[in-house]
């Protein structure tokens, strides 16, 4: 049963440190201007295991819409950080509150070919806590275990084209349900990687 190791949040200043993935971009890509925006990890302690809380965007939503993600969103100037800007979409979204949730730091930057550079915030939450889905932004929300998501025979990698370039995007089995892949999955593949 994976547990999470004492010294996370040095290891997540660790990897932060190590800047941005590009590894979905291409070079014109990569010059363009990208925006800020952060996501938050959520860790529960769900019957005695770890689980990962995942969000089904709203097919109403113009990026990314009807797909996995974690709860997150764009940067906004009254954000004081990137922290404040994933608390502050985890309460617009699903109505998580930002007192229950211990931040333990941020994973390295993302960038994404929807022009955005994502920063991965983890954090604890106090749970079981309230949840109050925005209908607008979210279909449902669920947890998938830490020990499901670290089995090899639940992880896959697909070849996509953007650009021209092939790209191998990592997937996860269907969970309930749904399918995790693409930015949601190499962030939840780096926080396994990070955690071992």
């Amino acid at each position: 049963m994976i547990d999470l190791p004492s010294d996370l949040p040095a290891r997540l200043a660790e990897q932060e440190k190590s800047g941005i993935r590009w590894e979905w971009l291409s070079q014109k890509e990569r010059d363009s201007r990208l925006n800020p925006a952060a996501v938050l990890i959520p860790l529960i302690k769900l019957h005695n295991q770890w689980h990962l809380v995942y969000t089904l965007r709203s097919v109403r939503l113009h990026d990314h819409s009807g797909q996995v993600s974690f709860p997150g969103g764009s940067w906004d100037p009254t954000d004081t950080s990137l922290t404040e800007t994933a608390l502050r979409e985890a309460w617009e979204e699903i109505g998580l509150d930002p007192a229950a949730v211990q931040v333990m730091g941020c994973m390295a930057q993302v960038a994404m070919i929807t022009r955005f550079v994502v920063t991965p915030v983890v954090g604890i939450v106090n749970w079981p806590t309230p949840l109050t889905v925005n209908p607008d932004e979210v279909d449902r929300v669920f947890s998938i275990p830490l020990d499901w998501l670290a089995d090899p025979t639940n992880q896959e990698f697909r070849v996509h084209t953007h650009g021209g370039i092939d790209f191998d995007v990592p997937y996860f089995k269907p969970y309930d349900g749904e399918t995790v892949w693409g930015a949601t999955a190499g962030m939840t593949l780096d926080f396994l990687r990070l955690i071992k």
